[in-house]
């Protein structure tokens, strides 16, 4: 009988100089960097061109770089009218985003068109659920901080941006991911990039890969004081409950992205001044860590990147 290996757990399958990720370890090297010391520090357009060329750009290069991607952030009209539409049927956001990034071809399926628009179909359909009109991207701002002022209506502050890009740059590459990988088959084909981005939301929208932040949160939330997380969590694994934002099936130890986005989700709400949630937070991962152990014990059911992706992008 052949062996089947579930979700090509030790296939090898492609080679790259992108990332390399030691499940054993708990590491993350991203273009050669250890994700600890890139995310926190680099800019997007910095990571970006990081993993398009194989060395950090220099200055000229990089201000080269920004310039092409602010100039190319505009949505053509059809894609917009495309847009009001999803928002008039109230579609889920990832299944606008998925849409409209076909549309992406009407124009230029280039690689940096794609990096530049995609933050404008998602601010713009933001917006438009919300019943507001959208923003047209600015040309003198960075891609974090265009993409947030896009969704806000207000320049925002450099800890909202570095905690944004921090993130960004957190999950820029993580190997042959469900949606990485899904995009590099579908360009193995010989078919364009636009089809393979398409490809590649559609296996990032499930909930068990780019789905799973929203989840992750809500559990805290439904937990709400610190004194009910042991109670409402053991009776969520007693009911075979999945705890979201925990177990990872490459990370055996917990996840490098969790600690990075851990310490910029205290900064952002160090910065706002009420550290409540980030608190019950830690109570709530200390609690589901422990619990873990003790029904699945050798299971080694760490904290995920998407416990912390969760509520950093809340703040």
């Amino acid at each position: 009988m052949p062996v089947i290996s579930a979700g090509l757990e030790d296939v090898v399958a492609a080679t790259t100089a992108l990332s390399e990720v030691d499940g054993e370890r708990g590491e993350l090297i991203i273009g050669g960097f250890p994700v600890g010391e890139l995310a926190g520090r680099a800019t997007f357009e910095e990571t970006t061109w990081l993993l398009w060329h194989g060395a950090l750009p220099s200055r000229r290069e990089l201000e080269g770089f920004c310039t092409e991607l602010a100039a190319a952030r505009a949505l053509p009209e059809s894609t917009l009218a495309l847009l009001r539409e999803c928002a008039n049927r109230r579609l889920d956001a990832m299944d606008a985003l998925r849409i409209a990034a076909g549309t992406m071809s009407l124009e230029s399926g280039q690689p940096a068109d794609i990096v530049a628009r995609l933050p404008t179909i998602i601010a713009t359909y933001s917006r438009l659920r919300k019943g507001t009109e959208p923003l047209a991207p600015r040309q003198d701002l960075g891609h974090a901080a265009n993409f947030l002022y896009m969704l806000n209506g207000h320049v925002p502050d450099e800890e909202r941006v570095r905690g944004l890009e921090t993130y960004l740059n957190t999950v820029i590459d993580h190997g042959l991911n469900a949606s990485t990988f899904t995009a590099r088959v579908i360009v193995s084909t010989g078919s364009d990039l636009v089809s393979a981005v398409v490809g590649a939301i559609g296996a990032l929208k499930g909930p068990l890969h780019g789905g799973a932040p929203g989840p992750a949160l809500n559990m805290v939330f439904e937990i709400g004081d610190a004194s009910r997380a042991e109670s409402v969590l053991r009776a969520k694994i007693e009911r075979g409950e999945k705890l979201m934002g925990f177990g990872h099936r490459v990370y055996k130890v917990r996840d490098p992205r969790a600690d990075v986005l851990a310490a910029a989700a205290e900064r952002m709400f160090t910065r706002a001044g009420d550290m409540s949630l980030y608190r019950l937070a830690l109570v709530v991962e200390s609690t589901a860590v422990r619990l873990l152990e003790e029904y699945k014990p050798g299971r080694r059911l760490q904290t995920n990147v998407e416990f912390y992706t969760a509520l950093l992008l809340h703040a």
